[in-house]
């Protein structure tokens, strides 16, 4: 019998942050804010990130400038400030020595009773041969020494949200704290000699000592863990799935590659077998297919597709931008043997209705298109296979509802960026794999050049003898409109300068445009009517103009590595030779300097992602975010990369040895699952 999808020992931390001490109604605001969540679990997942030791208490005559000291002291008097401006003062002693409490507001002086004997912790500066202690971060009795925060937690904070609040808040949930049963095996905790979850909790919220590296580390393997037996299941659930068989006569893909008029490349034949494999089996296939910048991943997609229509179903793709979309859609037209439709937000009146009638009748065999494919009334009369380009930011729960409009439709998932091996087993390790590392062949290395941009005037004479040798030329910015707070030239303002020189040669495409201005400037390139478009990154994904061979990224390094090298990637589709030039600040920091120095060595999309994620961190390495892997609050997947994979061998035997977490091990990782909010897996065991 399984637990409850809510089990009840998580109530006390699923209690809202206005039941915590301190924490009123306006305060719970700026707490969950801070915190990323409305619980008191959000709390105890908000970690601090520091100590400060303050045990040390020497006397006054053994204290000195500079130090963070806790002083046993007595109030002897208080001095007030001759002008207003200045500062109380309050004079304290020990036997040994005196020194001055410093008061910028008065109100504290309450804090500081004659006579009374304190502990005072604060940091010790010196002013006109006295020892002086500006606003104290700790006053209390000496008589509740044993409630001092001798070694101080330092959490981040935002504005409103004093550390005393924090602490406050902190220490009320760690008593909400419920015994948990173990769900690590023993070895794992005797090996790494890991505390309890509670203790590490503790530990780190209210530290008798200084704790070492454990507590955060077993909690970083907890959360890791909860995502990957979450994965596995899914991805065992996704299997028992009852699918269907797709065989084809490969007269459709003959076809095809009849009109594309090149033998696909063995990294494509391979991921195309893989593919078949899946598409083959009796369960549902869920497969990443990740390939480097023209790789022919498009390829791949038409003739899985084609497959599911040789078996007598349709096949859609779904893109996030209709720019995208309508690349793909031109591509597909020229290819496909069967009739393709393109359906985005832009298809109205008696276009949509027809799209609408023939996916419904299934007369229309494949249609591609925006998230619009998969609203509510888009019916398909048999979608037997779906693939979605260039979603990053899915989770598994959004992945898997995107392939719900058919009975048992298999989802194929592409993206062009190559992705580190740390982010697969964190964001994407509830699927299967297919990866295209090679190019087709013809492809001429692209020429990757770094400047500076005072050298512009240099840059401006080539881009002008690149033109009249026939070439078009990408400028992108990083920009729409000029910045005051930043010093970069924005789209706009180049655009306007490099017409002043080029005149009618130069175009202008960015996504504040309304979408008919922006979809004519690209299509004006893709004729050669304008020799230079000037973008922002809208041109990343979906625009293929092979005549291009030309790509300047001013102020690269300020873009991701992985975004740079897909910006690059637009170029190099042709048979000129083709050049990609990285104008940078005149004076850059080194990490800046190695990036697009490794841009300039490789262009091999996977070295040079999990180089990005090595220098950027755990951020997005995609371009969009700078810091913070979606999803993970107390492990960070570079730093634990160990944990990770442990996690995830972890994960995958222990469902081989209990498939429903019926064991005693199994029930209490029901509890950590919720903990950590993977209810599509609680879900999946609940009704397994």
């Amino acid at each position: 019998m399984s637990q409850p999808v809510s089990p009840e020992i998580l109530t006390p931390l699923r209690a809202p942050l206005n039941t915590l001490p301190g924490l009123g109604d306006r305060l719970s605001t700026l707490m969950a804010k801070l915190v990323g969540g409305d619980t008191v679990r959000d709390v105890l997942f908000h970690l601090p990130g520091d100590f400060l030791d303050r045990r040390a208490s020497p006397t006054l005559r053994e204290a000195r400038p500079g130090m963070i000291a806790t002083l046993r002291v007595e109030v002897i008097s208080h001095e007030a400030p001759a002008k207003k401006s200045q500062p109380h003062r309050v004079v304290i002693g020990d036997g040994t020595g005196f020194a001055d409490i410093v008061l910028f507001h008065a109100a504290r002086l309450s804090q500081f009773p004659v006579g009374a004997k304190l502990l005072v912790s604060g940091k010790l500066e010196a002013f006109s041969d006295r020892l002086v202690m500006p606003h104290p971060d700790h006053v209390m009795s000496q008589a509740q020494a044993q409630n001092f925060p001798w070694i101080e937690p330092v959490w981040p904070l935002a504005a409103g949200v004093v550390p005393r609040i924090m602490r406050r808040a902190a220490l009320g949930a760690l008593t909400r704290l419920p015994d948990f049963d173990e769900w690590h095996d023993r070895t794992i905790l005797d090996r790494r000699a890991w505390p309890s979850f509670s203790a590490a909790l503790r530990a780190l919220h209210a530290p008798a000592q200084i704790p070492d590296d454990k507590p955060a580390e077993r909690l970083a393997y907890d959360e890791l863990l909860a995502r990957q037996v979450a994965f596995a299941i899914v991805r065992s659930r996704r299997k028992k799935l009852p699918g269907r068989s797709l065989h084809g006569d490969g007269r459709l893909r003959t076809a095809a590659l009849k009109r594309f008029g090149h033998t696909p490349t063995a990294a494509q034949a391979q991921a195309l077998a893989e593919i078949d494999a899946d598409l083959a089996a009796p369960h549902r296939m869920l497969r990443l297919l990740q390939g480097d910048v023209g790789s022919g991943k498009t390829l791949v997609a038409l003739l899985a597709l084609l497959r599911a229509v040789e078996a007598g179903a349709q096949g859609a793709l779904m893109a996030p931008t209709e720019i995208l979309a309508k690349q793909h859609f031109a591509t597909f037209e020229k290819l496909s043997p069967v009739p393709v439709a393109l359906l985005t937000g832009g298809v109205k009146g008696k276009a949509r209705t027809a799209i609408l009638k023939s996916l419904a009748d299934g007369t229309l065999p494949i249609v591609i298109g925006t998230h619009a494919i998969f609203q509510k009334h888009v019916e398909f009369s048999d979608l037997a296979l779906a693939v979605i380009d260039e979603q990053h930011r899915f989770g598994v729960d959004q992945r898997l509802a995107l392939g719900a409009k058919g009975e048992a439709t298999d989802l194929l998932v592409m993206t062009a960026t190559p992705i580190p091996r740390t982010l697969l087993l964190t964001h994407w390790a509830e699927m299967e794999l297919s990866r295209i590392g090679e190019k087709p062949a013809g492809r001429e290395p692209i020429v990757t050049t770094v400047h500076k941009l005072g050298e512009l005037e240099a840059i401006l004479a080539a881009i002008a003898r690149a033109i009249a040798a026939g070439g078009r030329v990408y400028w992108v910015c990083p920009l729409v409109t000029e910045s005051e707070v930043m010093d970069i030239t924005a789209t706009e303002v180049r655009f306007r300068e490099l017409q002043a020189r080029f005149g009618a040669q130069v175009t202008l495409a960015h996504g504040q445009q309304d979408a008919a201005v922006r979809d004519q400037a690209l299509a004006d390139f893709a004729a050669g009517n304008a020799k230079i478009l000037v973008a922002t990154t809208v041109i990343e994904v979906g625009v293929d103009v092979p005549e291009a061979n030309v790509m300047v990224i001013e102020h690269a390094e300020r873009f991701g590595l992985a975004q740079l090298h897909q910006l690059r990637g637009r170029v190099g589709r042709g048979a000129a030779k083709s050049f990609c030039l990285l104008l940078h600040d005149d004076k850059i920091g080194e990490t800046a300097r190695k990036r697009l120095t490794l841009l300039r060595q490789t262009e091999d999309g996977f070295r040079i992602a999990d180089e990005d994620f090595r220098l950027r961190g755990s951020g997005d390495f995609l371009g969009r975010r700078q810091s913070g892997l979606p999803g993970y609050r107390l492990a960070d997947p570079e730093q634990h990369e160990e944990l990770l994979a442990m996690a995830r061998q972890d994960a995958v035997l222990l469902l081989q040895r209990d498939p429903k977490l019926e064991s005693p091990r199994g029930q209490a990782l029901r509890v950590l699952l919720n903990l950590f909010d993977q209810r599509e897996a609680i879900l999946t065991v609940r009704s397994g």
